[in-house]
């Protein structure tokens, strides 16, 4: 399974118009648009196809239109545990000379 990070969504947007636009491609396996504590969407959802689902749906609908705005879909980058900033210690970390 591939989580595809669909970004530049409208406030309106809902969870079953995402799943109206991606179900085409393949079964969902899970679907969940972001939202802050109080209850506002984030402007991002995720949404979990089989990996050529995905991988059809993102170059499908990538820049397609949902609510007035073009959607922004790549496939999520999931933490690998490795530090994102490089060097000894990570950002921030003083060097011995």
């Amino acid at each position: 399974m591939t989580t595809l990070y669909v970004g530049n969504l409208s406030p309106d947007a809902t969870a079953s118009d995402l799943r109206a636009m991606f179900s085409p491609f393949g079964e969902i396996g899970s679907l969940r648009v972001a939202r802050d504590r109080a209850g506002r969407a984030r402007g991002f959802a995720l949404v979990e196809l089989d990996d050529e689902a995905a991988t059809t749906a993102m170059d499908a609908l990538k820049g397609a239109e949902l609510k007035g705005r073009a959607m922004d879909v790549v496939v999520e980058r999931a933490s690998s545990g490795v530090k994102r900033y490089g060097g000894r210690g990570g950002r921030g970390a003083h060097r011995r000379h």
